[in-house]
């Protein structure tokens, strides 16, 4: 049951991160990046504190507790949601999920690094050896064309960032912190950092269209807030590295999107590519063949004596013999002949 909630829970989160880059490329056309930036990180606290609060729950106390917090918020919130606003306007969404994919390289190579993740298994370094294959055969960065050099730059700086934060937030979970109660107040500490950035052309007026504004209110609640809560819970219960594993999927379900809602091409090529992509992700979550285990002991079997148990004293003195009642002289020495009896020859 734990394994199909999970499951459920890594494919719900490829689906929603997958249409975030969708998202900010509709918002870019109204709104400045710092404003996107801006608009996700509240909308998204907003989101979750509600959520927080109406279930009964409270954010974290303590000064160590929210030092990280504001250090995950800015590798994993305001630092990368503002590289992706930035690189959106020179390149377009699906080169954008592409290098996004890369995060989970960068997760493995800095958890090795920092030894949060020791001795990786061989299926997990070939799964995502294989996934960024598959990632590279479905974009196709060979045929694409316009992508700014310095727009793939800050998107991998982002999918960098993704990593480094999903480490600071490995070491948040497990010390009896509800995951709704970290993921609010993470958030929240991100609105905090990226309000200053507004004075940096974010204070112009707005001229949004509906849509457009429906946008902006699905990026921030839904695949800001949602899905960043979706990922702690993830985190949580499979580990920064597995988490950072479903953006090997995002590709997959950009294509699918297209596909579905905009009616784009589906070629060999791309069908392949997903092929792969669920290959490579398969094999990073093989787990370990765990050691035969013992057979069950024989319950009629004596309990076999403990060679390293000390020898009990003896506390009891030695017993005489028990007689046999049927043989009563047994075990006693005959006696020998009477002297008047013995053959005394000269």
């Amino acid at each position: 049951m734990d394994r199909t909630r999970v499951g459920a829970r890594i494919a719900l989160l490829a689906l929603l991160w997958g249409s975030t880059f969708l998202w900010i490329e509709v918002a870019l056309e109204a709104l400045a990046p710092v404003q996107v930036t801006f608009a996700r990180c509240l909308l998204g606290s907003v989101t979750l504190l509600a959520v927080c609060l109406g279930s009964g729950r409270r954010l974290p106390r303590g000064r160590p507790v929210w030092g990280r917090v504001v250090l995950a918020a800015f590798f994993c919130n305001a630092l990368p949601f503002a590289l992706f606003s930035f690189g959106q306007q020179s390149i377009d969404s699906g080169i954008a999920g592409v290098l996004n994919a890369t995060t989970p390289l960068w997760s493995v190579l800095m958890g090795a690094v920092t030894g949060s993740e020791r001795g990786p298994r061989p299926s997990r370094v070939a799964g995502l050896l294989i996934g960024f294959a598959g990632v590279v055969l479905i974009s196709a960065p060979w045929q694409a064309t316009g992508a700014g050099g310095r727009g793939a730059l800050a998107v991998v700086g982002a999918a960098c960032s993704y990593a480094v934060g999903f480490l600071i937030m490995g070491r948040l979970v497990g010390r009896g912190i509800p995951t709704i109660s970290l993921s609010a107040a993470q958030l929240l500490a991100a609105t905090a950092l990226t309000a200053p950035t507004l004075a940096a052309g974010g204070l112009a007026p707005v001229d949004i269209t509906p849509g457009q504004l429906v946008a902006v209110a699905i990026l921030g609640v839904v695949a800001t807030g949602v899905t960043f809560h979706l990922t702690y819970r993830n985190i949580a219960a499979e580990g920064a590295t597995s988490t950072a594993t479903v953006g090997y999927l995002l590709p997959v379900v950009s294509v699918a999107l297209g596909v579905v809602v905009l009616h784009e091409d589906f070629s060999p090529r791309i069908a392949l590519g997903m092929v792969v992509v669920l290959a490579g992700v398969a094999l990073t979550r093989l787990s370990p063949r765990a050691p035969a285990p013992a057979p069950d002991p024989d319950p009629t079997a004596p309990p076999a004596p403990d060679p390293t148990a000390a020898p009990r004293p003896n506390t009891f003195p030695p017993q005489p013999a028990c007689p046999n009642p049927r043989r009563p002289n047994a075990g006693r020495p005959k006696p020998g002949p009477a002297p008047e009896e013995r053959d005394v020859r000269p």
